[in-house]
């Protein structure tokens, strides 16, 4: 359960995924750089080999940087399960499981370059290391096909370059034509870009609607002490405008001794605050104002459990 949402942590999981593309497509352009007769002569060897390794260090530090941020941010809130198994995500799942197929790769070939030296055959980690392009290739439809920024023109710069690079690069050491060089990085290119302003083209959601209908899904906590009592329901509402939302009751003898409200929208983070003003069994009513003045009225309903989890929850929010 997701209570709180921070810039920090979304702007940081939207950081680390970049840094991570980034860095990604240098180690493999590295590396083909490296690969063929046509190597870099100007560097030693061994010096590049130790850069190549090292790159790989940091692309999976970045990665696991992001999906941790991920984890934590109340935005688009993921299960253990829909960080690690692919396609069980409900936003965006076949864009979202590419990236998760390409960490668990990246896992893999870490785990192949570790016992390179050990216990596998060149020849086997040799062609294990292919698995790099369906690395990269995967973290690049993730990035162009689930990413916030993935129609932003610095985001699409940098999507353009790192294509036109592997893609020069991979001719340069499998075709070794200069035209074909030109044609295959070109045609990359274009190839991202047509998807990114096509079919993948980002279209935001309207964000702080005034007025919404959300399923609310969220638990019922209760702690009774000698004369008061606290009731705390904390959710999330699911739908147009992703909210979440926490009403705390302290109860008295008999009585309702206050009560506080707050409504939080995402992604933006804008903060409804205020007080129920009327409790049901399963349900409440409460106000709230944002920062600039504007008033809410909230209700929501859920069906009994007999658990602390909500069972069929709806939240109403009009002006």
């Amino acid at each position: 359960m997701h209570l709180t949402s921070s810039p920090v942590d979304w702007y940081a999981a939207r950081a680390g995924g970049v840094v991570a593309y980034v860095l990604l497509s240098a180690v493999v352009s590295l590396g083909l750089g490296l690969a063929g007769k046509k190597r870099m002569q100007r560097w030693p060897r061994f010096a590049l080999e130790d850069v190549h390794r090292f790159g790989g260090l940091l692309v999976g530090t970045f990665v696991v940087l992001h999906v941790a941020t991920i984890a934590i941010d109340s935005w688009l809130p993921f299960s253990p399960l829909a960080l690690v198994v692919p396609l069980v995500s409900r936003y965006r799942p076949i864009w979202t499981g590419l990236g998760i197929v390409a960490a668990e790769l990246l896992l893999a070939l870490a785990v192949t370059n570790h016992y390179r030296h050990r216990r596998l055959s060149y020849e086997f980690w040799r062609k294990a290391h292919y698995l790099n392009f369906a690395v990269w290739g995967a973290a690049t439809l993730h990035g162009l096909g689930s990413g916030t920024d993935r129609s932003a023109s610095w985001f699409l710069a940098l999507e353009a370059a790192a294509v036109a690079s592997v893609a020069a690069l991979a001719a340069r050491r499998f075709l070794r034509t200069p035209q074909t060089v030109l044609l295959t990085s070109g045609a990359a290119v274009v190839c991202v870009l047509a998807l990114a302003l096509g079919p993948l083209r980002f279209h935001p959601k309207p964000w702080n609607a005034t007025s919404f209908h959300d399923t609310l899904t969220g638990q019922v906590l209760r702690q009774n002490g000698v004369t008061t009592g606290i009731v705390s329901m904390a959710g999330n509402g699911r739908g147009s405008q992703p909210v979440l939302v926490r009403a705390d009751l302290l109860i008295g003898q008999q009585r309702l001794a206050s009560t506080e409200f707050q409504m939080e929208y995402l992604p933006s983070g804008l903060l409804c605050r205020g007080s129920v003003t009327h409790v049901q069994g399963f349900g409440f009513d409460a106000t709230c104002r944002t920062p600039g003045g504007a008033r809410r009225f909230v209700h929501a309903v859920w069906q009994p459990s007999n658990g602390p989890d909500l069972q069929g929850g709806v939240l109403d929010v009009h002006a």
